[in-house]
């Protein structure tokens, strides 16, 4: 006979003295378990789920006949050498991932680009197209408005970084002509050499060989767009074969995993892979939003440069959740070199909009995506991008909220049954 206690919801949790085969039906049905709807499967993958629900089922009755067996080393040395075989063998296959991470580097860039761009393809299906021909328009539709905008944004980012070059001297120079610059020098200048900090900028900024070293050289930066447009050419290529074989390369990932536990591995990456196409699509989506809305106000309000600033803006807004501020204090600095009013016009700006952006636009766009609490998101985007740089940071959270679904629906409900 199986004993209960204690009550949640309309659940009841056994015992650690009861059978493994309530304790798999408690754990199957917790509140916080989510199952995947079968009718967003292919038939193959229904078919696969259904028979791993019924594997699963007959395991746990076996086990439920099956005495535990005690663990009883017999073979110290034998146990000792194939621990240190294993950690060799990690060593080694660490190094490998090493020296291949720019080729990962690659596969995990196109396959979030894939998993961005699935949830259109989806849609389009709902709407009728099949799948193939949903692909082609979608992924046909992204290489069109990736190849206008940078036929729109590359000439006038090098129009501005020409104008930029010629006239830093001459901006830097302007500032001591400022009131408000004249006023911290009065305040603070006892205790910062501002006029000598200027004179070193304008001394940098005047000389040509300067701006060569910060690029690198010529040559270095011409071999660096070089590898980047190849990057790129990588990304779609591998974008578009992730997006055409994403059910298949799921179903082959689903038979790696033994055939009684296929069904909950089928339920977290569903949703995983659900959540983390939403959020890119959402972060994109966003990140456009606050650029485009930033150019118009940079235009008003005179901020120099407001095309190159806001390429700067959409990347910095791929960055969750400081990505915006870090934008802000861009444009605020950048507005200092035509008046302290136009700085402040476009801080108060980003700050109201900020606030559109947390309270209307992100639950609205990102409604589908799984919630991390906020100071996650922030541990989650420095380390990822001290790791692998903007992509780390960028994928940080969809793998944070990966994380905290696994633990939520699998491990938290195991716990509550000791």
């Amino acid at each position: 006979m199986v004993k209960f206690w204690g009550r949640r919801g309309d659940k009841v949790q056994p015992d650690k003295e009861g059978d493994s085969v309530a304790q798999a039906a408690y754990l199957d049905t917790h509140p916080d378990v989510v199952h995947v709807d079968l009718e967003q499967l292919d038939a193959e993958t229904r078919a696969m789920y259904r028979d791993s629900r019924e594997a699963a089922a007959d395991a746990q009755e076996e086990r439920a006949k099956t005495p535990a067996r005690e663990f009883v080393i017999r073979a110290p040395f034998q146990l000792g050498f194939t621990v240190t075989l294993g950690v060799l063998v990690a060593m080694l296959f660490g190094a490998i991932v090493g020296e291949l991470s720019a080729i990962i580097m690659y596969v995990v860039a196109a396959l979030f680009v894939a998993l961005g761009l699935d949830p259109v393809v989806r849609w389009l299906e709902r709407k009728g197209l099949n799948r193939p021909l949903g692909i082609a328009v979608v992924f046909a539709s992204f290489v069109l408005v990736i190849a206008g905008l940078l036929a729109i944004i590359i000439p006038m980012i090098a129009n501005q970084i020409t104008q930029l070059i010629k006239s830093a001297p001459t901006l830097v120079s302007d500032i001591t002509k400022q009131p408000w610059f004249a006023d911290l020098n009065d305040r603070f200048g006892q205790f910062i050499d501002f006029d000598g900090l200027l004179k070193m900028g304008q001394n940098f900024v005047g000389k040509p060989e300067n701006w060569a070293q910060v690029a690198g050289g010529v040559w270095q930066a011409g071999i660096g767009i070089a590898n980047g447009l190849t990057a790129g050419l990588i990304v779609l290529i591998l974008t578009l074969y992730f997006l055409a074989s994403l059910k298949t390369i799921k179903r082959a990932f689903y038979t790696l995993v033994p055939r009684s536990g296929r069904s909950k591995v089928i339920d977290i990456t569903e949703q995983v892979t659900k959540s983390v196409g939403g959020y890119i699509s959402g972060m994109v989506t966003l990140a456009f939003i606050n650029s485009v809305l930033g150019f118009i106000m940079m235009t008003i309000v005179g901020v120099p440069f407001a095309g190159l600033v806001a390429v700067g803006v959409f990347m910095l807004a791929l960055i969750p959740l400081i990505g915006s501020l870090m934008a802000t204090v861009l444009v605020a600095l950048v507005g200092l070199f035509d008046s302290p009013t136009t700085a402040l016009i476009a801080a108060i700006y980003y700050l109201i909009y900020m606030q559109i952006e947390a309270y209307v636009l992100t639950p609205r766009i990102m409604n589908r995506v799984v919630s991390v609490p906020g100071a996650l998101v922030v541990i989650g985007a420095l380390a990822g991008g001290t790791l692998l740089g903007l992509l780390g940071a960028l994928i940080a959270i969809p793998v944070t909220a990966m994380v905290l679904m696994i633990i939520k629906q699998v491990w938290v409900p195991r716990q509550e049954l000791r």
